[in-house]
């Protein structure tokens, strides 16, 4: 497959790996709601850890069978024989 298929790279990720556990909201680039003891990392933090993220999984040759790129591709649509 030619196209790279990120698990690891996004905010969510990113987030959970700088401060475990943590509540938080994000809206338009901005951490907008903040619940947890912890110090808020900036937005430049959480963008660095994505990057991290994203070389770490460039470097690992993944082969992925063509139903499993279905299924991920359709895994957050609720009824994806809509979408056919």
């Amino acid at each position: 497959m030619s196209t790279k298929i990120y698990r690891l790279y996004g905010i969510d990720v990113a987030m959970e790996l700088l401060r475990p556990r943590a509540k938080w909201e994000i809206s338009n680039d901005s951490i907008i709601e903040w619940d947890d003891p912890r110090p808020c990392p900036t937005i430049e933090e959480v963008y660095e850890v994505m990057e991290l993220s994203k070389e770490f999984e460039d470097k690992i040759d993944s082969i992925w069978l063509p139903e499993q790129v279905e299924e991920l591709v359709f895994e957050d649509i609720p009824d994806k024989d809509a979408m056919h």
